[in-house]
Formats: C-alpha cells, sequence, structure tokens
C-alpha cells in the first residue's frame, strides 16, 4: 500500500486535488469528513466540545454549530488548541480504521490522506510522499472573500491560523501549483499520478523478485 499525505492551506485548492486523485482511483481518507464524524450528534467528541465551549456552540437541533464555534477558535490560539486537543486523536483513529480497510481491499492501492492541518500537526513523516498544494496566502484570503463570502478580517485570521507557506514548502515532497485553474491543477494531479502508479509497480516488482 503507498500512502499519500496532501495538504495545502485553506482554500488553495487542496480539495480540487483530492477529487482528481479520487476520480484516478485513490482511496482518499478525508479528514475534514472525520472531523465531523468525531463531533456528530450523540458522539463523546461533541460532549466533551459543548464542556469546553459551552452550549452557544450547539445548534437548534443539536448538532454543531460550526459558524458559531469557528468564531470562537480562529482568533484565538489556546482555544483553538484545545479543540485539536478533542478533535484529532478521534480523527487518527477513525482515519487508521479507513487505511486498514483499504489496505485490506487491495495491498496495491494508493491511499490518500487528505489533511488540512497535516504539517501542523506533526505527521509530515507518515507518508511515502507528501504532497503540498501551493497557493500564496493573499490569494487564499482573496479567495476565501470572493468565493466563501468571508468578511476580509476574518479571512485573514483563518489563514493566519494555519502554517505559514513556506513551512508547508520546506515539508513537501511534491509542490502542486494552486494559482491556475482547477484544470491546470487537474492536469499537474495527472502528471503525479503516472509518477506514483510507477512507483508502486517497481516496489511489487521488486518484491516478487526478492520474493
Amino acid at each position: 500500500m503507498f500512502r499519500m499525505g496532501l495538504t495545502g492551506g485553506i482554500a488553495a485548492g487542496k480539495s480540487v486535488a483530492a477529487q482528481r486523485l479520487a476520480d484516478l482511483g485513490a482511496v482518499v481518507i478525508d479528514h475534514d469528513l472525520l472531523a465531523r464524524d468525531a463531533v456528530a450528534p450523540g458522539s463523546v467528541g461533541l460532549a466533551e466540545v459543548v464542556d469546553v465551549f459551552g452550549p452557544g456552540v450547539l445548534a437548534a437541533d443539536g448538532s454543531l454549530d460550526r459558524p458559531a464555534l469557528g468564531r470562537l477558535v480562529f482568533a484565538d490560539d489556546e482555544k483553538r488548541r484545545r479543540l485539536e486537543g478533542i478533535i484529532h486523536p478521534e480523527v487518527r483513529r477513525l482515519a487508521a480504521e479507513h487505511e486498514a480497510a483499504a489496505g485490506a481491499a487491495d495491498p496495491q492501492a494508493v491511499v490518500v490522506h487528505d489533511i488540512p492541518l497535516l504539517v501542523e500537526t506533526g505527521q509530515s513523516d507518515r507518508f511515502h510522499l507528501l504532497v503540498v498544494v501551493d497557493t500564496p496566502a493573499e490569494q487564499r484570503v482573496a479567495r476565501l472573500v470572493e468565493t466563501r463570502g468571508l468578511p476580509e478580517t476574518e479571512a485573514r485570521e483563518r489563514v493566519a491560523a494555519q502554517a505559514g507557506d513556506g513551512e508547508r514548502r520546506a515539508q513537501a515532497d511534491v509542490l502542486l501549483d494552486g494559482t491556475g485553474s482547477p484544470d491546470d491543477l487537474r492536469r499537474q494531479v495527472d502528471e503525479l499520478w503516472v509518477r506514483v502508479r510507477q512507483e508502486v509497480s517497481e516496489e511489487l516488482e521488486a518484491e516478487e523478485l526478492g520474493g
């Protein structure tokens, strides 16, 4: 099994890259989705979040009010760390379960862990290949304002809450340029996929010869 880590700053284009990898045949484990599962209604995670941040982070139906929670944590490093301490361990447990299932189904699977805070959480050395979608911070702020309707102040807070561009670049094995169009990014992913499948084939061949 080939394990790839995929990351990038908010609004860098990571979701486009992840979807293209899935289209090409990778097993994509979306850690954002797992983070939602970790605080689903009735979960221990949600109970812990409410205990720490108060009932104001709950929506009327008892689910997590993500915008309300976001306003609390993105501008406050201490609160953000407390939230991460609740969610991240559960996300890693769920991700390990998904990866094990993928490996059992196909020992040659390419498993992509789509992790927004991969660098920030010290997971850079867990993968055969670490891929970063690289888009400058100012362009990402503009995207958040234009495409997601965030006020500029909030957009800058969200970008500032993550690792800096240089920190992600320093950890990357592969940089994908996210400054262009989605089609430009998809073409880069296609080229990467050829490289990855070749590497998987070569490793399999080496194992067979060695065996």
